[in-house]
């Protein structure tokens, strides 16, 4: 071989090496499917407190819809670690001020959560281009069901966290949650879901100079247009209903700072506080305090939990109150104190109706989850003691139920459900949110409160320590709240339902049937891969 050949060959092998490397390097990291997850994650967490751009929702999602078959998981975790870091930033302002955590230690923490909530946008995304993929099926049905089924996962694996589900960033628009009342909150999941991916269908025909899926389209806008008649249909006719029996509310926030709130020498000037403002308010039905308003155990009695006594009986009102509790576990001497966070209710005359403790407890806030292995973590929130989960009781007022939600169990779905379903005819919502500090997560926090309105067709009164304290009627319209971080009083004529909808009797039906429909999904796609190897 001369040398003249050998160039010429070692030129004709090496010369495509150089555009192979150039076509390899973008497919692996083209701009667009880096870019397109995080444009998503940022637009959608706009939607919610306290940007409150609900309507972006409807097409946040169409840049991930748009890039996520080439690489799923990653573009749907990309996605999900941009979003839940933005809307759920208030976190280390909690684990710093109020947990004491070193700075590095709370972000550490704080990206953990984020990861794993992260994680179940990449599932998402990897199982339904998995199952479109393999099965041939249209990403409009699949992605919408498979998105569902992981929403409805977060609200009960490693003890559930449905905080940033989607659905709640329409609750400024109450017309369109109206549906509520027939699938909870899955039902706007899945319409959201199902016009991002409709507009990403037409977005690339487009592009395609295809032909647009006009029969897609008119499916969704049907669907679309009933969700939204169905909603004027329902709140013209709720509100619309006459009210014989109804009952006057008092909600008293008094503004506890934190730091102060478990110093034994500052509960007579708390005791005071929360004494001066109930009087400030004409002998209303109900007076409500909010979460622990009575740093001390009411049980006991005393000087101190006779001077919570009087006040109900000086304003010839019903009182609610939340108070630390406890019971004794065990025999002889492994008897050990248990903590409850509880909820108390009084007559008029300072005797006690009930007592309703709260059954779902904050993760790292009332205890440390597996705490034999984590015995180094240090609960983030001041409190008297490790609590336990309690008894979850209905509260009697004159001839009704009354149920109660303490604080983080808003955001539950089935534990109002199951409340309203056992006979409770109002809710009533105690919650402590100042360790949120002035952030947006009390706005998130009670925009989440309005479904659970919606979703069983009841009043809800929701008394906070430092706000937002609010009213939020049956069509989830709050129709008075007070300021973050003020001594004020609230109050309103609320009424008793008299009926229960479709969801509360049903529950969590519909994103149980579609967990089998997946789960079958993903069962074929495994059984094709085989047919084909």
């Amino acid at each position: 071989m001369t040398a003249q050949t050998a160039r010429l060959s070692i030129q004709h092998i090496t010369r495509p090496f150089p555009n192979k490397l150039i076509v390899i390097f973008k497919d692996k990291y083209n701009s667009a499917s880096v870019c397109a997850p995080v444009v998503s994650g940022l637009l959608l967490a706009l939607a919610f407190p306290k940007a409150e751009l609900g309507w972006v929702a409807w097409l946040a999602l169409v840049p991930l819809f748009s890039v996520m078959q080439q690489r799923p998981w990653r573009a749907g975790f990309s996605a999900g670690v941009v979003f839940f870091a933005v809307v759920l930033y208030w976190l280390n302002n909690v684990m710093t001020t109020f947990g004491n955590l070193p700075l590095a230690l709370s972000v550490a923490i704080y990206l953990l959560l984020v990861l794993y909530l992260a994680a179940y946008w990449g599932a998402t995304c990897w199982c339904a281009c998995r199952i479109c993929r393999r099965l041939q099926l249209p990403m409009a049905l699949v992605l919408p069901v498979v998105w569902v089924v992981f929403e409805y996962g977060r609200n009960y694996i490693l003890s559930g966290f449905p905080w940033g589900n989607i659905a709640y960033s329409q609750t400024p628009y109450p017309v369109l949650i109206q549906s509520a009342d027939l699938g909870g909150v899955y039902v706007l999941v899945f319409l959201l879901v199902l016009v991002n991916s409709t507009i990403t269908q037409c977005w690339q025909a487009l592009r395609r100079r295809g032909e647009l899926p006009w029969r897609l389209v008119l499916v969704v806008t049907t669907l679309c247009l009933a969700n939204y008649v169905y909603g004027l249909w329902r709140m013209h006719d709720i509100n619309s209903r006459g009210q014989d029996q109804t009952m006057r509310v008092a909600l008293v926030q008094g503004n506890i700072q934190q730091s102060l709130k478990w110093q034994p020498h500052n509960m007579a000037a708390t005791l005071d506080n929360y004494a001066q403002l109930s009087a400030s308010v004409d002998r209303p039905d109900l007076l409500i305090w909010p979460e622990s308003a009575t740093p001390f155990f009411f049980q006991d009695g005393g000087i101190k939990a006779n001077r919570v006594l009087s006040v109900a009986r000086q304003q010839q009102s019903m009182l609610l109150f939340g108070s630390p509790a406890y019971r004794l576990q065990g025999e002889g001497s492994d008897q050990r104190y248990r903590y409850l966070n509880s909820a108390y209710l009084l007559s008029p005359q300072g005797k006690t109706l009930g007592r309703s403790d709260k059954i779902h407890l904050v993760p790292f806030g009332e205890y440390v989850p597996l705490a034999n292995l984590l015995s180094f973590v240090n609960k983030l929130a001041d409190g008297v003691g490790d609590f336990v989960s309690g008894t979850k009781a209905l509260l009697p007022i004159a001839d009704h139920q009354v149920g109660v939600l303490v604080c983080y169990e808003a955001i539950f779905p089935d534990i109002a459900r199951k409340q309203v379903n056992g006979g409770a005819q109002l809710l009533v919502n105690i919650t402590n949110d100042s360790w949120f500090g002035d952030s947006s997560a009390p706005w998130q926090h009670l925009a989440m409160t309005c479904w659970r309105a919606v979703e069983n067709r009841v009043w809800i009164a929701r008394c906070a320590n430092s706000g937002v304290s609010a009213f939020i009627n049956p069509v989830g319209e709050v129709i008075s709240q007070s300021h973050l971080f003020q001594r004020e009083t609230l109050s309103a004529q609320v009424y008793f339902a008299d009926d229960t909808s479709l969801y509360t009797r049903t529950g969590d039906t519909v994103p149980l049937l579609l967990s089998l429909v997946v789960i079958t999904w993903l069962w074929q796609s495994r059984k094709r891969k085989i047919l084909h190897q």
